[in-house]
Parts: C-alpha cells; sequence; structure tokens
C-alpha cells in the first residue's frame, strides 16, 4: 500500500510539499509517479521519478514549479509544489511501478489513497 499526505489549503503563488510513503514493500525499488484528478476532470499524469532518482519527468504545466525527489533514507518520495494556482486543485495520489518508461499511461503496481490540494486565491 501507498499512502499520500500532505495536501491542504494553500494560496496562488503558495507551496506545498506532499509525501509518498510504503507499506509491507521497499519504496526505492520503485520508480514512482504524481497523478491527479480535478473534479469533473480526467485523472492526469504530474511526475515521474525513476528507482534511481536520477531522471525525474513532469507534465508541461508544472515544469518549473513542481519538483519531484526521493529521500532513500526516509523511503519516501517528495512533491514539492510552489507558486500554486487554482487550477493545481485536485486530489494528489502516488503510485508505484518499476519505471518511469511510458509513465503517463497509469498502468501501476500499486497506488496510494490520495490527498487532497486545494488553492485559493
Amino acid at each position: 500500500q501507498l499512502q499520500a499526505s500532505g495536501g491542504g489549503l494553500a494560496q496562488t503563488g503558495g507551496s506545498l510539499r506532499l509525501s509518498c510513503v510504503a507499506s509491507g514493500f521497499t519504496l526505492d525499488a520503485y520508480a514512482v509517479g504524481w497523478f491527479r484528478q480535478a473534479p469533473g476532470k480526467e485523472r492526469e499524469g504530474v511526475s515521474c521519478i525513476t528507482s534511481s532518482g536520477h531522471r525525474a519527468y513532469y507534465e508541461d504545466s508544472v515544469k518549473g514549479r513542481f519538483t519531484i525527489s526521493r529521500d532513500r533514507a526516509e523511503d519516501t518520495v517528495y512533491l514539492q509544489m510552489n507558486s500554486l494556482k487554482i487550477e493545481d486543485t485536485a486530489v494528489y495520489y502516488c503510485a508505484a511501478r518499476p519505471s518511469c518508461s511510458t509513465w503517463l499511461d497509469g498502468d501501476y503496481n500499486y497506488w496510494g489513497q490520495g490527498t487532497l490540494v486545494t488553492v485559493s486565491s
């Protein structure tokens, strides 16, 4: 199982950091992706980090604002979200799979329960 946390309320231009941890397995053996789903919209990929942590991928709308990283000692993956916009409001999910190849296809071995991010003006 995966658990995402760190969501909450932020103002436009503000920051939040999401965390993703695993139970029952070691997260550092997997690539980890972040997805989000806004009300009335389809789920979309946000970012993916390889198991080594050496490569990261981002959806165009978050490039330069979001940073994905992993802490091997804590076995945790983070999504640092800066310069938040109202359109970033969504439930954010983390997910794990063997690699980031085709990471946007949503085919992951494990999914977290989601954490709500609300951005207001």
